[in-house]
Parts: C-alpha cells; structure tokens; sequence
C-alpha cells in the first residue's frame, strides 16, 4: 500500500531497485575505495531516488522539475562512477553494460517525465 505520491511513480521505483544493485555492486569494490568510489557511487545513486521523492512533496511543476533535474545529474554522476570501477576493474564488462543499460532506461524514463511537468 503506498501513502505518499512517489511511492507510485515508477521513475522513483525503478530508481530504489538500481540503487539497491548499486549497494551490493560495490560490496566487491577495495577497501582502498570505501571513502572515495564506492561513497562517491552510493551517495550518487541514493541521491536520484531521494530528489524524485523530495521534488514530488513540493507544491508546484517547476519545484518537482528542480528536483528532477537534481535526480538525473546524480544519475550521470553514477555512470561515471561505473566508467571509473570498469576501468579499474572493479566491475567485470558484463556488470557494467547491465547497470550503464539500466542506467540509460532510467535517464530517459525521468527526461520524459520531466518533460511533461511543462
């Protein structure tokens, strides 16, 4: 049962599901990395969910737009953060095709959305 509107959109259940990948993708990651890539990457991709949710408490289009935008500069934030642990080999190639795809659908998934907030 959901109570609160973003419970409801699929851009923020599609983004909790990612980040949840995300939190045991970087299980593997080295200790070496606990305070940069891997906090950088967890924080970036908590991040998307928690501005749809944020953006979508707000009164208004243009605020829910602010916040959306907020999401998906976070989310590109997160595919650069996949780039650096497939570099680094962190991240096998297969890994890192499934979370760039499932990146990709989510981006486009909250530029259409954002672009009917106008």
């Amino acid at each position: 049962m959901s109570k609160f509107k973003f419970e409801k959109l699929l851009i923020w259940q599609k983004a909790m599901d990612l980040g949840e990948d995300v939190n045991l993708l970087i299980e593997n990651f080295p200790k070496k990395e606990i305070y940069n890539l891997s906090s950088q990457l967890l924080r970036a991709i908590d991040s998307v969910a928690l501005n749809i949710s944020e953006g979508s408490i707000g009164q208004s289009n243009p605020e829910q737009n602010k916040f959306i935008g907020y999401s998906i500069r976070s989310l590109a934030e997160v595919v650069t953060c996949l780039h650096k642990a497939n570099r680094r080999n962190y991240i096998t190639q297969n890994q890192f095709e499934k979370y760039y795809d499932e990146s990709f659908y989510l981006m486009n998934m909250m530029l259409a959305f954002r672009k009917n907030l106008k």
